[in-house]
């Protein structure tokens, strides 16, 4: 089986981010749709609902809809050009809404994809999704972003079950003094740290034995102590350390976001409970001419093929 990992910076990366477009919308869909195999699950990261930022660059069309909706029906629309079945059903998991009075601004949430052909989803937390975020004082409880961790139970055509779990960790904190006396960021953050533990502890207890993903927009560069609180005291295994595409010893060699010239590894695919990976086929570096998804989002997708043994 596939995964494909990616925060899409809610469809308006063409807008630096500001506001959704249909172009973008339709750019993602026609890369995804593109790749062969085609992936059995797709994890997105920056997904709206409803708002201000997701509408407002959008003309006549369809405006009950949501963003994942509208996205879905530009996937729907480039299938059918191929001559395709669409396979895939979505599932949206709300984190936070930025609002004045009953006017949303912008919103924020998770999203993910599954091969209905290939998987059937069991159970889903779309309801409730499982809240991760660390507030440090109550004060600040109250403007912090809403962090989640979604998931997902899933039985393939064999009868094997599995969990995937998707997320996006927080900035690391500019509150804590250690911001400020450290020269590393992007995973030093004590915030980040207990986030990343809230998703393991989630993703452990709910899995039981079965076999299980953790993946999204981890904000945090391998190496670094949210990597390896990852990777070695949860005992989560990382796709790209395991296939030998990054190497712990120069942790920056491989960028997963850019931002104007600055290069960063933001993103990762971990798995536990004896999941293992196979290739990862079509990852590409942020930048790289040869990928294409490059220039459709700050970010890069990572794509894995895995499987349950």
């Amino acid at each position: 089986m596939r995964i494909v990992s990616y925060n899409v910076r809610y469809f308006g990366h063409g807008l630096k981010g500001l506001a959704s477009t249909a172009g973008a919308k339709e750019r993602i869909a026609q890369a995804l749709s593109s790749l062969d195999p085609l992936p059995e699950l797709i994890a997105l990261q920056e997904v709206e609902t409803k708002s201000i930022r997701s509408g407002v660059a959008h003309r006549g069309g369809h405006p009950a809809e949501t963003q994942l909706e509208a996205f879905l029906r530009h996937l729907t629309q480039d299938f059918r050009r191929r001559g395709l079945v669409m396979p895939y059903r979505a599932w949206y998991f709300p984190a936070h809404v930025y609002q004045v009075g009953s006017v949303k601004l912008y919103t924020t949430g998770l999203a993910m994809l599954v091969n209905s052909q290939k998987l059937e989803v069991i159970a889903d937390n779309g309801h409730k999704p499982h809240a991760i975020t660390h507030h440090r004082t109550e004060t600040l409880k109250q403007v912090k972003q809403t962090r989640i961790a979604a998931h997902l139970q899933l039985e393939n055509l064999e009868g094997r079950r599995f969990h995937l779990f998707n997320t996006h960790l927080s900035l690391p904190t500019p509150w804590a003094k250690e911001f400020w006396s450290q020269p590393g960021k992007m995973g030093f953050g004590t915030n980040q740290l207990a986030e990343a533990r809230a998703v393991a502890e989630f993703a452990a207890a709910t899995s039981k034995s079965d076999p299980y993903l953790v993946v999204g927009d981890f904000n945090t560069g391998p190496a670094t102590p949210v990597y390896q609180y990852l990777t070695r005291e949860a005992g989560l295994r990382g796709a790209q350390e395991l296939l030998k595409q990054i190497d712990l010893t120069k942790p920056g060699a491989f960028a997963t976001a850019g931002f104007m010239h600055l290069r960063m590894h933001l993103d990762h695919v971990f798995a536990g409970n004896g999941l293992g990976f196979v290739d990862l086929n079509d990852t590409h570096t942020f930048g790289d001419p040869a990928s294409r998804f490059t220039g459709l989002s700050d970010h890069v997708p990572l794509i894995a093929g895995f499987n349950l043994d």
